[in-house]
């Protein structure tokens, strides 16, 4: 007898290709499908892409190249291997991936990921990427207890997709449609299942996450911070992160969040792209700069232990010396403890790829070495901070050493400390005793009596 089938599924990009990426596992999980971390034994391949940048483009094709080899293999071994491109350059290339790939045999839009399962039993080529009338989420599988486990005890858990804004730099409108915002009670239904299976932190991600406008149990439309404040209140959830945020929708309730709700964490990625008004107009952000530091001044106020992360694209069209300057100057006021920084990168159908003045790609590596340093500095600087500090950390792993486990901060950071691996999966408090490159390192807080495993009767609890 033969075994079961394979899949092999590599994503792109942000947190929301990851989570659709789970979401295709489990969909194929119950067609039959294992997933293997080796390609050459897939009989499935699903390559879930972004199209942010155009060399996240390129790489895409570069790697179909090495996928038609691995097909013609299993071929010749009397095996077919089914190749398929999702995700957002399945959206905006459609037909023409076949046209440069032929060998490719499924192109599936993000917003139909749902079908990959009624399209791989076919066993036909097709491209699908019509946006679709039907939700997608109302057909996903129920990702089983066993695979939730597997993943970890933190979850991505998406909310809300597409953006309504049109920043001229963009695609995600093109590929990811408009606005949408899933219910709330679909949303507590999954985070819940989540948690009964030992998910302790979920991160609430969209384009424009801190846009949700969800039909809530009172048939009105709820804000993010009210599905915080109803999703705090699941048992087993430690922990709520949300990204990525749009300044214009930094409401004062989801300020107020940040003030009054303990399990959401003290760290919020707000992408400002440029320090320059004048640029900021270009991008069509809807923001200028001193709003962003009002923003920040009130995000502040409201969490003084809270950290900032941010977005920079450097090398806008039109982008001057002066400009580029004006965003170093937002750097050092704001202070950040980490950030994404990129050249900006023409994609077609935006309107910045029409735009003149394009700036020569020697300047834009020039000031984003300068602005990375800058970034760089300061994440140190705010790393260094927290030496001597206490704070809970959610292990999740094993560490590097022989009786070490590892965790995350309330600001995302790595932490180590030696620690029982029962632990794994909890919430402990540690107090910082080193700080590394990239990790902070500590000691538990507490006697050893307290980090004693507790007698549990799984089968009491339904453990399955």
């Amino acid at each position: 007898m033969s075994g079961p089938r394979k899949l092999f599924i590599k994503s792109f990009g942000c947190q929301m290709n990851v989570y659709d990426s789970h979401r295709m596992a489990d969909a194929m999980a119950r067609e039959g499908y294992i997933e293997t971390d080796r390609p050459e034994d897939a009989d499935l391949v699903v390559l879930n892409t972004c199209n942010i940048r155009e060399k996240a483009t390129e790489k895409v094709y570069s790697d179909l190249g090495r996928f038609r080899t691995l097909k013609n293999e299993a071929a010749s071994a009397g095996r077919r291997m089914t190749v398929t491109v999702a995700g957002c350059v399945a959206q905006a290339e459609g037909e023409e991936i076949r046209r440069r790939a032929p060998y490719v045999d499924l192109v599936v839009g993000p917003q139909n990921i749902h079908r990959l399962p009624g399209l791989v039993a076919k066993g036909e080529t097709a491209v699908d990427t019509e946006f679709p009338v039907e939700d997608k989420f109302d057909h996903l599988a129920k990702p089983a207890r066993k695979n939730i486990r597997a993943r970890g005890v933190t979850a991505f858990v998406t909310v809300q997709e597409g953006c309504d804004k049109f920043c001229t730099f963009c695609v995600v409108p093109y590929t990811r449609g408009s606005e949408v915002s899933r219910p709330v009670n679909k949303i507590v239904a999954e985070v819940e299942h989540l948690a009964a299976a030992g998910v302790a932190e979920v991160t609430l991600i969209g384009q424009n996450v801190n846009a949700y406008h969800g039909e809530g149990p009172d048939n009105l439309p709820w804000t993010l911070a009210q599905l915080f404040q109803r999703i705090s209140e699941i048992r087993g959830i430690e922990r709520i992160r949300y990204m990525t945020s749009h300044p214009r929708d930094m409401s004062d309730d989801l300020i107020k969040a940040h003030r009054d709700l303990k399990k959401l964490m003290p760290f919020l990625h707000l992408p400002v792209q440029s320090g320059s008004d004048r640029i900021l107009r270009a991008m069509n952000r809807k923001h200028g700069r001193e709003e962003y530091f009002g923003i920040v001044a009130r995000v502040r106020a409201a969490r003084p232990d809270i950290a900032l992360s941010s977005d920079f694209i450097v090398g806008f069209p039109g982008e001057t010396e002066e400009d580029f300057d004006e965003t170093l100057d937002l750097i050092r006021k704001v202070r950040f403890a980490s950030a994404f920084s990129f050249k900006y990168s023409p994609r077609p159908g935006t309107g910045a790829a029409e735009m003149g003045a394009q700036v020569p790609e020697d300047v834009k590596s020039e000031r984003l070495q300068r602005l990375q340093a800058l970034v760089e500095q300061q994440r140190q600087e705010f790393n260094r901070d927290l030496c001597g500090q206490e704070f809970d950390v959610l292990f999740d792993k094993p560490g590097r050493l022989e009786g070490q486990i590892a965790g995350r901060a309330p600001y995302l950071l790595p932490v180590q400390v030696m620690g029982p691996s029962h632990l794994i999966g909890k919430v402990a408090k540690v107090r910082v005793a080193d700080v590394g490159s990239n990790s902070l390192f500590g000691e538990l807080i507490g006697s050893e009596q307290d980090y004693q495993e507790e007698p549990q009767n799984l089968a009491a609890a339904g453990v399955s």
